[in-house]
Order: C-alpha cells, then sequence, then structure tokens
C-alpha cells in the first residue's frame, strides 16, 4: 500500500489567501486505483452489502464516487450545484463561511454511501446527507478521501464520517 498523504500536494493560498489547498490530482494521476482501494477498505463487506447507491459531492467527490459504484457494482447519484441536473430535483440550501449555497439531486430510495474528497467545515457534507435524506435515501455512511480536522463538535451522529488521511 502507498503512503496517500505523501502524495496530496498542499497549495498555499489557493484559491485565495489565507487558504491551504490540498490537491488530490498528483495522487490521482499516480496511484488512482491505490486511492480507492484505501477508500473501499473504509468499509467491510458486511457494511458494502448495506450499500445499494453510491453518492458523490461535485465535482471531485464524482471522481471518487463512480470508481467506488463500479468497483463494488453499486449505482450511483450526483450530487450537483443548483441548476446542474434536469429536473426534478430536491434542493437543500446550506450556510458557507462567505454565503449560502444550494445542492440538488434527483429523488431515488435504497441506502447510499455518500462520498466526497475533502471534509473542510462539514458544511457541504451535512447539507448533502441532509439532501440525501430529503431526496427518499437512507444514509448508510459518510467517506472522505481527506478529513482537514478542522471541526471537532460538529454532531454527526451515528454517521461519523471516515477518512482516509487526516491532517490537524
Amino acid at each position: 500500500m502507498i503512503d496517500i498523504a505523501s502524495h496530496i500536494v498542499a497549495v498555499p493560498d489557493f484559491p485565495q489567501p489565507g487558504i491551504l489547498f490540498r490537491d488530490i490530482m498528483p495522487l490521482l494521476r499516480g496511484h488512482f486505483a491505490e486511492t480507492i482501494d484505501a477508500l473501499g477498505a473504509q468499509l467491510d463487506d458486511d457494511e458494502w452489502a448495506r450499500v445499494d447507491v453510491v453518492a458523490g459531492v461535485e465535482s471531485r467527490g464524482f471522481i471518487l464516487a463512480t470508481a467506488l459504484a463500479d468497483r463494488y457494482r453499486k449505482g450511483f447519484a450526483p450530487v450537483r450545484k443548483a441548476g446542474k441536473l434536469p429536473p426534478p430535483v430536491v434542493s437543500r440550501s446550506y450556510q458557507l463561511e462567505y454565503g449560502t449555497d444550494t445542492l440538488e439531486m434527483q429523488a431515488g430510495r435504497g441506502r447510499v454511501l455518500l462520498v466526497d474528497d475533502v471534509l473542510a467545515t462539514g458544511g457541504t457534507l451535512r447539507a448533502a446527507a441532509d439532501l440525501c435524506g430529503d431526496a427518499g435515501y437512507d444514509v448508510a455512511q459518510l467517506l472522505v478521501l481527506i478529513d482537514l480536522k478542522l471541526i471537532a463538535d460538529l454532531d454527526w451522529g451515528k454517521l461519523v464520517p471516515r477518512s482516509v488521511v487526516q491532517y490537524g
């Protein structure tokens, strides 16, 4: 197994001053299969058996979620920014540090594994999990490649996000 964290590049002051961006593209370019292996290993066989659909949060979450869906023979559902999916859609707006945003997905059913690339403040992942519920899915698990450990007190309930790499 490779050291995944060593292939993630820290980019200071991107996309704005004061932000330390974690670029996963060098990791995916050189070690895509190993990255998907490491993500998939966060769930055991029994947990995978209880997943019907893998949902990915736009946009890097799509990359990871579609590969996991293919690898484990599950369906895929995109969680997109507003206006990117044809209707009918279910919407969920949420607070960001600098305003609000809206996510959308099409209605469905079954148990969903929700996947994103990075967990920072938790707002997007929380909104996406709530959206999955609003859309008719039962959220089975939350999975991210990177947890920046910027939040300590967000109550996730029974669904504590799992991650491959942790910073902080």
